[in-house]
């Protein structure tokens, strides 16, 4: 959350409202001050940890937090933070979606922002087996390199009917007038209001643009994803990389020998 909260910060973010579920307070807690493990990691001389909780707990940036009392999908939490949005143009980040760029995406889709003045959100190429566990859009034409006219957006579709490639990925860049639509959105797939029917609904008063992310993503919303994430985090951790790049490379040739053995 903090590598979110910092690339927010980076694109000039500051105001930030998270959105939690029922009976989940531990992103909450986590930016909350704690005085009794500060002045025990004072008394101990643990400068290092010291400094990461003050870094937790003192990043620039104010939050705001509001809970969704029911799990109702997520147009229903994005339709929570109406009051807090008001009139202006608003971000919308997904906590499971982690990406990797010299410039962050949020970055990316303001930039774009700026030259469309239009809602406007990120998507991915991924492999066509995949499309169904993704909304995917069906892009109309290329206004410029990595610039969409969308067609129409699509949550989900089955693979035999996926009118492209391009999933769509946890950061969207919305103009507020997504709200009157999402104040009546009838329930979608798995009965819950749906952020991609409701942008789609947009599109069609409200030209709505898709931006693809050419940098890497890293998906901690699922069980391999997560392990991936945690990998390929570790590797630039400047306390652990090294034993972890040793572990790995003793781990691969370990996998080498059983696949050999297996094979004979």
């Amino acid at each position: 959350m903090i590598n979110q909260l910092s690339s927010l910060l980076l694109s000039g973010i500051t105001d930030i409202l998270i959105v939690e579920g029922k009976q989940k307070r531990s992103i909450e807690d986590h930016f909350d001050s704690a005085p009794g493990l500060e002045q025990n990691l004072k008394a101990k001389n643990k400068t290092n940890l010291l400094k990461l909780v003050n870094d937790t707990t003192a990043i620039g940036v104010n939050l705001f937090f509001a809970r969704q009392p029911y799990p109702n999908g997520l147009g229903d939490a994005v339709r929570m933070a109406k009051s807090f949005v008001a009139d202006e143009p608003f971000v919308v980040m997904l906590g499971d979606d982690l990406m990797n760029d010299q410039v962050p995406l949020t970055k990316q889709l303001i930039n774009r922002y700026q030259e469309i003045h239009a809602s406007i959100l990120a998507v991915k190429r991924v492999p066509h087996e995949n499309v169904s566990a993704y909304g995917v859009i069906d892009p109309e034409s290329q206004v410029s390199d990595g610039l969409y006219n969308v067609r129409r957006f699509v949550e989900k579709p089955t693979i035999d009917k996926a009118p492209s490639d391009l999933a769509i990925i946890g950061r969207y860049l919305l103009t507020p007038e997504i709200f009157d639509v999402l104040d009546n959105q009838k329930p979608g797939k798995g009965g819950e209001i749906q952020l991609i029917d409701a942008i789609d609904t947009l599109n069609q008063t409200q030209r709505v643009f898709a931006h693809e992310f050419k940098g890497y993503r890293y998906d901690v919303g699922n069980k391999l994803g997560y392990v991936e994430t945690n990998i390929e985090y570790g590797l630039t951790h400047s306390e652990i990389k090294d034993e972890l790049k040793k572990y790995i490379l003793i781990l691969a040739e370990r996998l080498k020998s059983e696949s050999k053995t297996t094979k004979k």
